[in-house]
């Protein structure tokens, strides 16, 4: 549906952010339909790049300075008196905001009054973004997953809740243990609506603490995001929650910006003209991070939907609009697609931009998720560019219950925290530098593929490759001396099978567990301390599959994978 901005409505932070204008509702002679209008320059402009105060908040300006990135013209704001002509065209039409980085105003108005609008002098172009309106019905429930009907009771599992393995996975727990929550770091998520967000326990530190600093509805203007779908108020969970002894996602320190941008009623352009506002409000803002579990590849006809060779970055609103915030040192973080099982196959936008984090899925043991989505981009490069957990991602509903669901969507944002932890352990580094970091480290550095690119990261590695003088402690299955918890044969059929002890678990009491790709424990075993190198395990008949051995000795934990035949 249409929707009119209140006349009350004011411009945000002087022309800087894409304003929202107050006008009058279109009288509309036929079909009112979105579109994006191209102007042909900004000549004429009252704002200067010496002064990019006048249009970008102080935190904006020094994201950009500690990078080293200049303000250029394209940072510059819409030449007011384009949108004063848009404004005073017959037909009236409304102008929603304006993109600097496009040079462009979103403008609802019908057809009729489009045509005027491009007679301007100073318009270049316009592309209809919504060819229909669908009236709003009911969100359909994410796709849930079974809770496993056992689990660990060690104190940090018990700490953290279902969120323990997808933070353990990519070292976010030892990121946390070293003092690093996403403090002072500052998130915009961008997604289809964020219900039960101002009510769920988990989520009352946001503001408590005054960490959710602001919200806007692109959507239906405004700043309610407390509607529409549950989709992204599961996706915040996965950072912000923070209730001990029940959930902790990756990021419960961090600051939050949310912006409701997808309309989950409709597919049409319209919502990639959305991100790209979202967009240039958190580059305004002086956000770090934008994590956004949102793809495009499909259109609701009769808008013209994407193609595989579209997928090169320089094609896609929302990826040109991912692109240029990556160029103003905003890190992005979006989720790969769930099109890995479907014919599509391939990355969604805004995934392919460049110089952007693009996040695939992985089970509690490391093995893709058959939906994740594959790349490369069309034009060759490495997609996905990392993977996190996203079969199985424990994730909190609008009522405050915490499930398992499917999704890179979720993957996303579990990984978009620990970035923010890791940004904020090295504070010196720039977003391409920490892009670099944790792709070097990663499970797949050596060997990207298509699959999940360079891999799952892991915050201790790649701390440690930074700071060798000052290494963490690791947790992520090799012994500080570099040995590694072996297990032979592997794969696996019925049978003794024979553990390799690395020092550190040697002359202790074990305690084994062994868990299936769900993370259920399916099998435990005690074995005395002993001198030797070697333990036998008699695990017996599991089913075909990967799953995970661990073996602890008091705060000491390693783990291996192994393979059920």
């Amino acid at each position: 549906m249409v929707f009119s901005l209140a006349k009350s409505l004011a411009v945000v932070l002087a022309a800087g952010l894409l304003n929202v204008l107050a006008v009058a509702p279109a009288v509309a002679q036929g079909t009112v339909r979105r579109h994006l209008v191209y102007f042909r320059d900004k000549a004429g402009t009252p704002f200067s790049v010496a002064q990019p105060q006048a249009f970008l908040s102080a935190r904006s300006v020094a994201r950009r300075t500690r990078q080293g990135i200049a303000v250029l013209p394209r940072d510059l704001p819409v030449n007011p008196a384009y949108v004063t002509q848009v404004r005073g065209v017959s037909g009236r039409p409304e102008v929603l905001y304006t993109s600097r980085w496009f040079n462009a105003a979103v403008v609802s108005c019908d057809s009729a009054t489009l045509a005027r609008i491009t007679a301007l002098p100073a318009v270049r172009s316009a592309a209809t973004l919504n060819r229909s309106f669908r009236s709003v019905s009911p969100t359909l429930p994410p796709e849930q997953v079974a809770p496993a009907a056992a689990r660990g009771t060690v104190a940090t599992r018990a700490k953290y809740g279902m969120a323990y393995r997808q933070n353990e996975q990519i070292g976010a727990l030892a990121m946390h243990d070293a003092g690093f929550r996403g403090e002072g770091m500052q998130i915009a998520v961008f997604d289809a609506g964020f219900p039960g967000v101002n009510q769920i326990p988990a989520l009352q530190p946001l503001y408590q603490e005054q960490r959710l600093v602001s919200t806007r509805n692109f959507v239906d203007g405004g700043r309610d995001v407390y509607q529409r779908s549950s989709h992204g108020t599961n996706c915040l969970s996965a950072m912000a929650g923070n209730q001990e002894g029940f959930y902790i996602g990756s990021a419960p320190k961090a600051t939050f910006h949310l912006c409701l941008t997808e309309d989950v009623n409709s597919e049409h352009p319209i919502e990639e003209a959305n991100w790209l506002a979202a967009a240039e409000y958190a580059d305004s803002v002086g956000v770090d991070i934008i994590s956004s579990s949102l793809g495009y590849t499909t259109f609701d006809a009769p808008s013209v939907s994407y193609t595989y060779a579209d997928m090169n970055g320089k094609t896609a609103i929302s990826s040109r609009a991912a692109t240029i915030a990556a160029r103003v040192g905003i890190l992005v973080v979006s989720a790969a697609g769930n099109e890995g099982a479907n014919p599509w196959r391939y990355i969604s936008a805004p995934a392919d931009a460049d110089s952007i984090i693009s996040v695939g899925a992985v089970d509690s043991l490391g093995i893709r998720a058959s939906f994740s989505s594959y790349g490369p981009t069309s034009d060759g490069r490495v997609k996905p560019t990392l993977a996190a957990m996203g079969r199985a991602a424990a994730v909190l509903a609008p009522n405050g219950t915490a499930f398992r669901g499917n999704g890179t969507s979720y993957a996303c944002p579990i990984l978009a925290g620990m970035v923010a932890g890791f940004w904020q352990a090295n504070p010196t580094l720039t977003a391409q530098q920490v892009i670099a970091a944790l792709r070097n480290t990663a499970s797949q550095s050596t060997a990207p593929n298509a699959s999940l690119g360079y891999g799952i990261p892991n915050f201790v590695k790649a701390y440690n490759a930074l700071n060798p003088g000052t290494p963490l402690d690791t947790t992520d299955g090799r012994a500080a001396s570099g040995e590694e918890l072996g297990l032979f044969p592997n794969p696996i059929g019925d049978g003794l099978l024979t553990l390799a002890l690395p020092a550190e678990l040697r002359g202790k009491p074990l305690s084994v567990r062994v868990l299936d790709a769900r993370g259920a424990v399916v099998g435990r075993q005690q074995l005395a301390a002993s001198t030797a190198t070697t333990a036998p395990l008699k695990l017996g008949r599991l089913a075909k599959g990967t799953y995970l051995c661990e073996v602890s000795a008091g705060s000491v934990r390693r783990t291996v994978k192994f393979v059920q035949q």
